[in-house]
C-alpha cells in the first residue's frame, strides 16, 4: 500500500511540473497545437488526483457494509479519469476550430518547442513506471494514469513534428490541424479507458491465461477430490475472486476434504496474487463429468 501511495503522489507532483514546462511552451511561441497538448497535460494532474484517491481508499479493509473489500472504486476512478480524457479532447477541438478560422500570430522557436520536448521525455519516463508499477501492484489505476501518459507522449511528439514542419514551411493552418488530430487520439484513448473500465465494473472473467492457470492448480493440486465445476472469476482491482464447485468422495472425511480445498486455495494464491478462493465441496453423486478432472 506505502509504495502504491507514493507513486500517486509522485504522479501528481511530476503532473504538476510537466503541465507548467508545456504552459510555458505554449506561452513562447502562441502556438496552438502547444496549448492543446499543455491542456492535457491539466487532464493528466486531474487523472493522477483521482488515482491518488482510489488508491487510498481501496487499500482500506473490508467492513459490514463492503464485505469484498473497496477494490473497485479503482475501476470507477478510471471511468472518471476516462471522462476527463473526453472532456480534454472536445475542449482542444474547439480551441482548434477557433485557431484555424481566425488564426493568431504565432512565434515558433527552438525554447519552446525544447521546453515542450523536456516535458515529454519526463513524461515518457514516468509512464514506464506507472506502467510497470501498476502491473506489480495490480492497481488498474495507476495503469490507467500510465496509459494516458503513453497517449500524452505520443501525441506530444506530433505536435513537436508538426510545429516544427510548419517552422520549415511556413503553413499556419497545419497548427490548427495537428491540434485536432491531438483531440482525435486523446478521444479514442478515453473510449478505449472507459470500455475497459466498465468490462471491471461489469465483473468480467479473469483473462483467458488467468482462467487456464487455475484450472491446472485445482487439477493438480486437488488430489483425492474427484472433479471441478463451474469454475467462476472475476477481477477487482488488485483482488481476483475465485469459486469453484469440488466434488469428493461420498464418504470422505470433512476434515479430508477441508485439507484438500486449503492445498488448492494456497496453490492458488500463490500462482495468482492476490486471489480469494471459495470452494463449495459437493459428494460425488453431484458430479456433472464435465468440468476439471483431478489428476
Amino acid at each position: 500500500m506505502a509504495q502504491r501511495l507514493r507513486i500517486a503522489i509522485g504522479s501528481v507532483v511530476v503532473g504538476t511540473a510537466v503541465l507548467a514546462l508545456k504552459y510555458f511552451a505554449y506561452r513562447l511561441t502562441g502556438s496552438v497545437a502547444l496549448y492543446s497538448d499543455a491542456l492535457e497535460s491539466v487532464v493528466n494532474v486531474a487523472s493522477a488526483l483521482v488515482a491518488l484517491g482510489a488508491v487510498w481508499y481501496s487499500a482500506k479493509p473490508a467492513d459490514s457494509n463492503h464485505p469484498y473489500g473497496h477494490h473497485k472504486i479503482e475501476y470507477f476512478a478510471a471511468v472518471f479519469v476516462g471522462v476527463l480524457i473526453v472532456l480534454a479532447a472536445l475542449s482542444i477541438g474547439r480551441e482548434a476550430w477557433f485557431a484555424f478560422v481566425d488564426p493568431k500570430p504565432v512565434d515558433f522557436n527552438a525554447e519552446g518547442l525544447a521546453v515542450n520536448g523536456a516535458a515529454s521525455i519526463i513524461n515518457g519516463i514516468w509512464a514506464y513506471v506507472l506502467i510497470s508499477q501498476g502491473r506489480r501492484h495490480r492497481s488498474i489505476s495507476l495503469v490507467a494514469d500510465g496509459r494516458h501518459l503513453v497517449t500524452d507522449v505520443v501525441s506530444s511528439l506530433g505536435v513537436l513534428a508538426g510545429v516544427a514542419l510548419v517552422m520549415l514551411t511556413g503553413w499556419r493552418a497545419l497548427d490548427s490541424l495537428l491540434a485536432s488530430l491531438v483531440a482525435l487520439n486523446i478521444l479514442w484513448s478515453g473510449w478505449v479507458l472507459m470500455k475497459e473500465s466498465f468490462g471491471g465494473l461489469m465483473d468480467e472473467a479473469a483473462a483467458p491465461d488467468v482462467q487456464e492457470k487455475i484450472r491446472e492448480i485445482i487439477s493438480a493440486a486437488g488430489e483425492g477430490a474427484l472433479e471441478a465445476h463451474d469454475l467462476r472469476t472475476r477481477p477487482a482491482g488488485r483482488v481476483t475472486f475465485v469459486d469453484f464447485h469440488l466434488v469428493v468422495p461420498g464418504d470422505m472425511t470433512v476434515r479430508e476434504a477441508h485439507d484438500i480445498c486449503d492445498r488448492i486455495e494456497e496453490a492458488i494464491g500463490e500462482a495468482v496474487p492476490g486471489a480469494r478462493t471459495t470452494i463449495h465441496v459437493e459428494p460425488e453423486h453431484k458430479a456433472k463429468h464435465s468440468g476439471i478432472v483431478v489428476l
